[in-house]
């Protein structure tokens, strides 16, 4: 008896050991990446990098989180999703949308949805520092002029907003054109592709930081992409969106809800994703 008592606790403790060998992966808390987990290759005997706690090329240092990466859209197409990125709308449905009084009542149809006259619409879930990714297109009938073209809004935490407009030979106030921080700042260049394309914002958001009286500690800090150009190179925020006014800083939660505008033109959404920006070494 005793024997194989001391058999099956040999067989437990093998089994014990190999899981975490045969699995690997280690899972991150984010959903989507993982670690190989395999050795680090390296030193232990360097000088530390200058204001880290890692030395240069040190073994023991975190091995990056693996993600599949997104592939790219086409006009025809949109593509997909990074893997550890929350899609926001994959062309099915509004789930992950409300309204100012409930439910989205945006148009679904073809892989895209349509902005209607229903009003504005904002995410469900809220969001801090982030990666955005948000493919649009204007109106193909063109119709208007300067900011009654293809108008409507990114509003990051619904308070920082990057304009979308037609802008393809449509000349408005330069820092309300397609691609500016509305009110703040003109795109570097005008990156807009015609009516009726299919462009794309890749945008870094660093949200806010405020101290507890609601006193500004870190401004946000922008980047975007328009069609794959950068029109902000990590443009310091001066404050919340506002229309003739200058912006102004005003204390607010670390993550809000992403709005996208009703401004009463037709303009079209698909392939919207975002993901948590994460610090080097980061534990998730």
């Amino acid at each position: 008896m005793f024997q194989r008592v001391i058999a099956i606790c040999c067989v437990l403790s093998i089994v014990l050991i190999s899981v975490p060998v045969e699995a690997g992966k280690i899972k991150s808390m984010l959903k989507g990446r993982h670690r190989t987990g395999q050795p680090g290759q390296g030193y232990d005997d360097t000088l530390n990098v200058p204001g880290q706690s890692w030395g240069v090329h040190d073994k023991e240092r975190p091995e990056p989180w693996v993600i599949t990466p997104p592939s790219a859209s086409t006009q025809e197409k949109a593509g997909s999703a990074p893997s550890d990125a929350t899609v926001l709308f994959d062309g099915t449905d509004l789930a992950h949308w409300q309204g100012g009084d409930g439910e989205a009542k945006w148009i679904v149809k073809d892989g895209y949805m349509e902005v209607n006259g229903t009003g504005s619409i904002r995410t469900r879930e809220s969001f801090g520092s982030c990666q955005l990714h948000v493919e649009f297109a204007t109106p193909t009938k063109i119709q208007g002029d300067s900011q009654g073209r293809g108008n409507s809004g990114v509003m990051i935490m619904g308070l920082y907003e990057i304009q979308i407009l037609d802008s393809f030979e449509n000349r408005s106030y330069s820092d309300g054109q397609a691609g500016a921080i509305y009110g703040q700042y003109p795109p570097l260049v005008n990156a807009s592709r015609g009516p009726g394309q299919w462009q794309v914002f890749d945008i870094v958001f660093e949200a806010p930081e405020f101290d507890e009286e609601g006193a500004l500690v870190k401004p946000a800090h922008i980047t975007v992409l328009h069609n794959g150009v950068i029109v902000h190179n990590r443009a310091t925020s001066l404050g919340q969106v506002a229309h003739q006014d200058p912006p102004q800083w005003k204390a607010h939660a670390e993550k809000l809800p992403l709005t996208l505008q009703d401004h009463g033109n037709p303009i079209r959404f698909r392939n919207v994703w975002i993901r948590p920006l994460t610090g080097y070494d980061s534990d998730k």
